[in-house]
């Protein structure tokens, strides 16, 4: 059986923050800097995430003129659902209750 390990806070972070822009395509320069983590740890961690089918990637189709053509990231239905399992995981982890906690807590009337 395989062993499940908890991703590192670097690839949970490049996870939350491809979560966060939805279906939109970022730019691996945009989530270093949003990030404040360098080129060096996160092209590494979008490498390893579009190797095991968790992030999409393809290349910028139309350039502005005097630049050349940038990688685009985006997470997939299986990356998404490890971003939520990663988020979920956190959270319980920290203490805090799940969004839908409230909702699970029995009523005492």
């Amino acid at each position: 059986m395989a062993r499940v390990r908890r991703p590192s806070p670097q690839t949970a972070a490049v996870l939350s923050a491809l979560a966060e822009t939805g279906a939109d395509w970022s730019h691996g320069y945009d989530l270093c800097r949003a990030l404040g983590l360098k080129a060096g740890t996160v092209y590494p961690i979008l490498i390893r995430l579009t190797e095991r089918g968790q992030v999409e990637t393809c290349w910028e189709a139309d350039p502005p003129r005097g630049r050349p053509a940038r990688h685009l990231y985006r997470l997939t239905t299986a990356g998404a659902e490890l971003a939520r399992t990663v988020a979920a995981s956190e959270r319980a982890r920290e203490g805090a209750p799940a969004p839908d906690a409230a909702r699970l807590t029995p009523r005492t009337t």
